[in-house]
């Protein structure tokens, strides 16, 4: 399903499938897809149907496993609002409290909480984030357990989730009451294995 287009005249084939699109211009899905990688500078996102629920349950299970998110920036509105994007986009954390803690029980709530938190913050060596403790990075996320769900689709994904009542990033609210506050108080994370540009020196190469 093609979800991003960088060129304004395939804008209408966001949200559609290959095949829905090759049928509407009478050409094999193949030939359908390399024209549009042409045509959009192969700049396109897609989102692929090739995860397996059992495969995703297995792994989900797994005390090793931990849960991000790699989708872009996106928003319900403005210009990011013109994009269809994967609903992992906006779901993809409080589809996991839903459908795998609630519904299927498959995890437990705090396991899926360390699954989100403290596990991903240790396998990229964050010792200052990840956990609530006197001394850590104020990162926190108040939401109501029960009422917190997804309502992202394939269809329709540019919908925000339900639930969520604060955001604190590094000590500043980010949703109060369930609003953005249009603060921006992030910054960039780097691991261990981060080194700054060296600075060169005056008329050398």
């Amino acid at each position: 399903m093609l979800s991003v287009v960088q060129n304004p005249k395939l804008l209408p084939l966001q949200g559609k499938t290959l095949a829905e699109i090759a049928r509407t211009r009478n050409q094999e899905p193949i030939e359908a897809l390399f024209d549009i990688l042409i045509e959009d500078n192969a700049f396109t996102f897609v989102a692929v149907f090739g995860m397996s629920e059992p495969d995703v349950a297995l792994a989900l299970k797994q005390p090793w496993t931990s849960v991000d998110n790699d989708s872009p920036g996106t928003a319900p509105d403005g210009l990011l609002g013109q994009e269809h994007p994967h609903p992992r986009a906006y779901g993809t954390f409080p589809r996991i409290l839903r459908k795998y803690v609630r519904e299927d029980h498959l995890i437990t709530f705090e396991d899926a909480i360390r699954k989100f938190t403290s596990l991903p913050a240790q396998r990229m060596r964050l010792a200052d984030r990840g956990v609530l403790k006197q001394g850590m990075w104020a990162d926190v996320v108040i939401f109501d357990p029960e009422q917190i769900r997804d309502l992202a689709t394939f269809e329709q994904p540019n919908q925000l989730s339900v639930g969520m009542k604060y955001v604190f990033v590094n000590g500043v609210a980010v949703i109060a009451e369930g609003k953005m506050t249009n603060m921006l108080p992030g910054k960039l994370l780097y691991g261990p294995g981060y080194r700054a540009p060296s600075k060169r020196s005056p008329g050398r190469s």
